[in-house]
């Protein structure tokens, strides 16, 4: 009997075991008559069929979860496979059937916008419409109206009656991106949307009902900003339903390279040149650096790598030259830590400036005033010694007695007197405090005026209106 040999549809056995029969039956060395059939053509159940069989202790619905998971990520172009990503993405599949509010914490260029998108089109609304609205792009004066519609002559300019988002995508998903910017009133009514359903466009007196599902992102610490009054905390506890917190890229570990690979090969197709790879101690690299811009900053990186590197290996000491080393904060505002509020406006820091400024000046006016006090109260003292040095030059001695009750003065009759002169403070104009701390800035910088606007706390712009102001040019 000759040796039996491998059919030469070998990788197709388990999907046609027809194969194997025929080849047993015929004892002989003999190539099987079925044609190879690629995996991709044949039916589901015989794929399942041929899958290998469950790992030990994996129940079959935790193959399904991680097929779903799976799909999910092809269909919306997801690449990672870190715990925290699919536990997103899990939470969001099961969210996805119930109406309830999500909202999606997390830094900016971590990938928020995509999960609305998985919220929507695996939910019951997934045939209505959906609108993606970045709330911090929309002025103050007139998000109000974009959101809830307006009707015709309620504004200049609003020559037509409007629905807004909340009137057009009725039954449908509204994704409210940086919900965090929104002003207190537009929070007041987003709150009322919430709560009843119901809204009044700008300029009517009729209220209207809408079904809109809510999915809210932000990249503000809403504690910090409702401790600070910029947030409305019945409104967070409203939209925090589901709450979602989207991973930072450096916590994603072996993710961002895949990524790099991801936006090397999406490069090299579009501009048809070599694509670029990692050496081992780049990949090091990194996997070790914060990425404050996270998945944003990692294309951007490598764009620049693909498109202005000669070499296509890339090392550690290549990738240290298109990676920023002073990036040490992941924070996107610096808040101070010493609880004060922050503010806002460059007019509110003059103001400050000049108030704590006055301040000093009547202090400083005190201060003058006890000297001057002292001064004559000295002055009168060596008077009188000399004229008893006069009348009598042998009592030289006394003078000493005479300068050591001057110097030793009680504080408190000093402090009565200036009490009697400043019972009533000196008003001072504002105007021409900001210019003479504009002429001493401006002095001791020798007329630089960067240097003395980063002295003041103002900016550059601000600086120049002031000086063309007050005629200091």
């Amino acid at each position: 009997m000759m040796r039996q040999k491998p059919c030469a549809c070998n990788q197709e056995w388990l999907q046609r075991p027809n194969c194997k029969r025929k080849i047993k039956k015929r004892n002989r060395k003999a190539v099987c008559r079925i044609k190879y059939v690629p995996l991709q053509e044949i039916s589901p159940m015989r794929q399942a069929a041929a899958a290998p069989p469950p790992l030990y202790g994996q129940s079959m619905h935790d193959m399904m979860k991680v097929s779903e998971l799976q799909s999910v990520k092809q269909r919306y172009n997801i690449v990672g496979n870190c715990d925290a990503l699919n536990h997103v993405l899990d939470v969001a599949l099961q969210v996805a059937p119930t109406d309830l509010s999500v909202l999606i914490i997390g830094e900016s260029g971590v990938g928020k916008e995509i999960i609305p998108r998985v919220i929507h089109d695996n939910s019951p609304r997934r045939r209505e419409k959906y609108f993606a609205i970045n709330c911090g792009s929309i002025p103050e004066g007139t998000i109000d109206s974009e959101l809830f519609g307006h009707v015709k002559g309620s504004f200049t300019g609003a020559i037509n009656d409007s629905p807004g988002y909340f009137g057009v995508a009725n039954k449908g998903t509204l994704f409210l991106d940086e919900v965090g910017e929104l002003p207190l009133a537009t929070q007041a009514r987003l709150l009322r949307v919430l709560e009843t359903g119901e809204y009044i466009p700008v300029g009517a007196t009729e209220v209207k009902k809408t079904d809109v599902r809510i999915v809210a992102a932000t990249n503000v610490n809403i504690r910090r900003a409702i401790s600070e009054g910029r947030f409305r905390e019945d409104l967070y506890y409203r939209l925090n339903s589901i709450p979602i917190q989207m991973p930072p890229l450096r916590e994603r570990g072996e993710d961002i390279v895949l990524l790099f690979r991801l936006f090397a090969m999406q490069m090299a197709e579009k501009y048809r040149m070599e694509k670029v790879t990692l050496a081992d101690d780049a990949k090091q690299m990194l996997l070790k650096y914060k990425w404050p811009g996270n998945v944003r900053q990692l294309k951007n990186i490598t764009e620049q790598i693909s498109i202005l590197s000669p070499e296509r290996t890339i090392s550690a000491a290549t990738l240290e030259k298109f990676i920023p080393q002073d990036q040490e904060s992941t924070q996107l505002a610096p808040v101070g830590a010493t609880g004060e509020r922050s503010f806002e406006s460059e007019r509110e820091i003059l103001y400050k400036i000049l108030f704590e400024l006055r301040g000093n000046v009547n202090d400083l006016r005190r201060d003058m005033a006890t000297l001057k006090k002292q001064f004559e109260d000295a002055k009168a003292g060596l008077a009188d010694a000399g004229s008893q040095l006069e009348q009598a030059p042998v009592a030289t001695t006394a003078i000493a007695p005479r300068r050591i009750y001057i110097e030793q003065q009680p504080k408190h009759a000093a402090e009565d007197a200036i009490a009697e002169e400043y019972v009533e403070p000196e008003t001072l104009n504002l105007d021409t405090i900001s210019r003479q701390m504009l002429e001493k800035a401006l002095e001791r910088n020798g007329g630089n005026r960067k240097k003395a606007a980063r002295e003041l706390g103002i900016s550059d712009r601000t600086l120049y209106r002031r000086i063309k102001q007050y005629g200091l040019e």
